[in-house]
């Protein structure tokens, strides 16, 4: 095994640029931890920014003046190479899964996590390329549609921005919950949205989804690009806006709406859930993937020298599903 590890150092907040490649010694797994030496990670656009620094109040979290963590990277894929003397849930030569968190470093050639953590093993059926997209934007989608908006078979769902990695997943698992779902993207990505199980694909830049006279039990922005104040008149009663994003005016909504009124706007950081709800929820997005419910859409694949170029990749806004380094 090799005694040091490639990663990449984010010692400012800025753009891809700021990005830089380092070497760092391996380091022997404490007595809960693992070490993993890592085959595929994710690049999404929150990955994006968390490397900017943006919204600036969650600077709070990742440090004030720059990355407190001084690593890039929260989704892996990988194999276990080494063990603690106290870990009893995986063995050296397991094939895993997880999210880094905070602790970042999963855009590495090797990461060590504790066997509490945020961390699973892979089934077979799963390739190293999916399995290290599935704590992003498939977790996060099937948090947002189970747990905050509580989807109901026969409920209608919009999907905005539908074609990225959360979208992706969204169509897929609204169609699974019974819902009847309508996304919006571009005019060259509604065959892909159809194929998914999207009923019906709006193109943004010919009308907008929320002004079509339409109106929905649910609102999912996976984007971040619309608001509740937005949203609401295509909101039914009782109808609920979702929405990963949180800036400062969602969070006043969630306050608001809290107390009056029967639209919702609502917000939760699956990321920030603990481990045991993060096994529990990917267990039954693994569960949907074996009943051939749903399927990571994959876009491309760099190299991991490759990293500045795949977060290029990710802010031109383009992207179809997931982007991943091996």
């Amino acid at each position: 095994m090799e005694t040091t590890f490639r990663a990449w150092d984010v010692s400012r907040y800025g753009g891809p640029d700021v990005l830089t490649p380092v070497s760092r010694p391996v380091q022997t797994p404490t007595a809960t931890q693992v070490l993993i030496r890592i085959r595929a990670s994710a690049v999404s656009r929150a990955d994006g920014l968390m490397r900017a620094g943006q919204p600036k109040f969650a600077r709070l979290f990742l440090g004030l003046r720059r990355p407190r963590a001084g690593l890039s990277g929260t989704c892996f894929s990988g194999d276990v190479v080494a063990i603690g003397d106290d870990v009893t849930e995986f063995r050296v030569g397991d094939a895993v899964f997880g999210e880094a968190g905070l602790q970042f470093g999963a855009n590495a050639t090797y990461i060590r996590v504790d066997q509490a953590g945020s961390l699973l093993k892979k089934p077979d059926s799963v390739s190293y390329e999916e399995a290290a997209t599935l704590f992003d934007g498939a977790m996060t989608s099937w948090h947002f549609l189970t747990r905050i908006a509580n989807v109901q078979p026969g409920e209608s769902v919009l999907i905005l921005g539908g074609s990225g990695s959360l979208g992706t997943a969204a169509v897929q698992f609204a169609k699974a919950l019974g819902a009847n779902v309508t996304a919006s993207a571009s005019a060259r990505n509604a065959e892909l949205l159809r194929s998914l199980g999207a009923d019906e694909v709006v193109d943004y830049k010919a009308e907008d989804p929320l002004k079509r006279g339409v109106t929905y039990d649910v609102v999912f922005d996976t984007i971040g690009i619309s608001s509740f104040g937005t949203a609401k008149p295509a909101l039914r009663r009782g109808g609920r806006f979702i929405c990963p994003v949180l800036g400062l005016r969602l969070l006043r909504d969630m306050i608001v709406t809290g107390l009056f009124g029967s639209k919702k706007a609502k917000f939760a950081a699956a990321g920030m859930s603990k481990p045991a709800v993060h096994r529990e929820e990917l267990a039954e997005v693994l569960a949907l993937m074996a009943e051939a419910k749903f399927s990571p859409v994959m876009d491309r694949t760099y190299p991991l020298a490759d990293l500045v170029e795949a977060h290029r990749y990710v802010e031109t806004g383009r992207k179809r599903g997931n982007v991943v380094v091996v």
